[in-house]
């Protein structure tokens, strides 16, 4: 059996396991004279638009390569998870689906338990958009009081270009603000949030000429290493080992964490 074939079997395979999970009571199905559990497969293809003729060559292994479109149109009508619809691109298309930004800014109780441990080095976990969501004490009295500001001004580019301590609290301010520009671009992207970012570009394009030429620029800038060095107005200068991890289950989501470094 060839590669290809293979794979549109595992396609099918998915599909039915899929279709004989949902209720079709639920969906707005009678459950009359039915012999199987689940929906009918004319009743899929009815919700994602499809010819039922071909979601049943589907799902017996034999109806090709399904577009993009086909398996947005097929994950939504079975109802699938993010997780879940991932392995159907991954079936169907042998690749992810492209990234789908959904904004959602908050957090279990678990993620805060994690932050608040991590306590006394500081951490935070921020969007894609790099909007902060959670943080530590720690953090709050290096950076800033997040809970102090309007949610829409817990973004680090806000107070990198528009708060006027950003300034002495980051020595190489340029190299950072560079940086950070650089990331949140490529961060936005990878999460399908261009266009969500567009109102606060605008905005910070507006009150500040700096971050105006940094986006223009749209030169890739990295920093050689995983430290950097804060200029604290009680406790001087500190330095620390950045590390970023994903969020186990939330894509949109980085932890990111500073451990001191002793001079």
């Amino acid at each position: 059996m060839s590669s290809s074939s293979s794979n549109e079997k595992a396609l099918g395979v998915y599909l039915r396991n899929a279709r004989l999970k949902l209720d079709p009571a639920a969906l707005g199905f009678q459950t009359i004279r039915r012999r199987t559990p689940g929906l009918r497969r004319e009743e899929v293809a009815q919700r994602a638009g499809l010819s039922v003729t071909w979601y049943t060559w589907l799902e017996q292994g034999r109806g090709g390569t399904p577009s993009a479109a086909a398996l947005e149109r097929l994950a939504g009508a079975l109802m699938l998870t993010d997780a879940e619809r991932e392995h159907l691109f991954l079936l169907g298309l042998g690749r992810a689906p492209e990234a789908r930004y959904q904004k959602n800014m908050d957090v279990t109780p678990r993620l805060q338990r994690v932050l608040d441990q991590l306590d006394p080095s500081p951490a935070f976990i921020r969007s894609a958009t790099w909007q902060m969501v959670a943080w530590n004490r720690a953090a709050t009295e290096l950076m800033t009081d997040f809970s102090l500001l309007p949610v829409e001004h817990r973004n680090i580019l806000r107070l990198i270009f528009l708060d006027p301590r950003s300034r002495t609290l980051h020595p190489d301010w340029e190299n950072t603000a560079r940086f950070i520009v650089s990331a949140f671009r490529m961060d936005a992207a990878r999460a399908g949030a261009a266009e969500a970012i567009e109102p606060l570009v605008a905005e910070l394009c507006a009150a500040s000429p700096e971050f105006r030429d940094m986006w223009h620029d749209r030169t890739v800038h990295t920093f050689e290493h995983g430290a950097k060095t804060f200029h604290h107005p009680v406790h001087g200068l500190q330095t620390f080992e950045v590390s970023t991890f994903a969020v186990d289950g939330r894509p949109d989501l980085i932890l990111v964490t500073y451990c001191s470094v002793e001079s």
